[in-house]
């Protein structure tokens, strides 16, 4: 007897396969946000299917993805049928997307505008629910040595060692710095902290003649710079 592919249909598959079968059929470029996510759900609760869940929780984010990426675990688990495993699969997929703009770029990479800052330090900071302070490290033809982070607070702000600074500087033989940190708030408008701090830390690498280039506040996928607002 000849064995004919049956035509799957997607309506006759229950709503929480659809969206895994719709991927495989038509690829993944036809699902919607929440079919996507439904996927990293697996499943949904008594009320709801994991469309419908995923759904809802997008829709209390505002369909915004860059707002959906900076809930915590905690946020997540406040979601009927969102477990820790759940929970700890949305965070994890995020991470991963993260880490692939990450390494998108090869080969040393040269920093001619506040622009080209933003593009390498958004990938450490954007979506973080708390604040970090990062600093490129320069040579003395704008190409960036290294990306290290400095330290990492919480809400409002986080404790920096100019000391620390320095000393990573030298011991790479930078010639320029670029700071950066995020306004978790999305608020880009520096502090008086903000503006005190900058100060402090040109002040400390002049003295072994290393340029302070640029400080960016990161928030929302926007930036705030102080060498193109003449704050340096």
């Amino acid at each position: 007897m000849e064995n004919k592919e049956k035509h799957i249909n997607l309506k006759s598959l229950s709503e929480d396969d659809r969206p895994r079968e719709k991927l495989t059929l038509l690829g993944r470029q036809q699902l919607s946000d929440a079919e996507l996510l439904a996927i990293i759900l697996g499943s949904g609760n008594t009320k709801e299917t994991a469309v419908q869940l995923a759904q809802r929780m997008l829709h209390e984010n505002n369909n915004d993805l860059n707002n959906f990426a900076k809930l915590s675990l905690n946020d997540l688990k406040k979601f009927k049928g969102v477990g820790l495993a759940k929970a700890v699969n949305i965070v994890a997929a995020f991470e991963l997307g993260r880490r692939r703009k990450d390494t998108e770029s090869s080969g040393p990479q040269k920093i001619s505008s506040s622009k080209d800052a933003f593009a390498i330090l958004n990938i450490k900071l954007a979506d973080l629910p708390h604040e970090e302070f990062w600093m490129l490290l320069l040579n003395r033809a704008n190409h960036v040595i290294k990306t290290e982070s400095i330290s990492k607070g919480g809400i409002s702000g986080t404790v920096v060692d100019v000391r620390l600074i320095s000393k990573s500087a030298i011991e790479t033989n930078a010639s320029g710095v670029i700071l950066a940190h995020n306004h978790p708030s999305s608020n880009l408008k520096p502090s008086e902290q903000d503006i005190e701090l900058t100060k402090k830390i040109k002040a400390a690498l002049k003295l072994f003649d290393i340029s302070l280039l640029d400080h960016i506040i990161i928030g929302d996928n926007a930036y705030f710079s102080f060498g193109d607002e003449g704050l340096l």
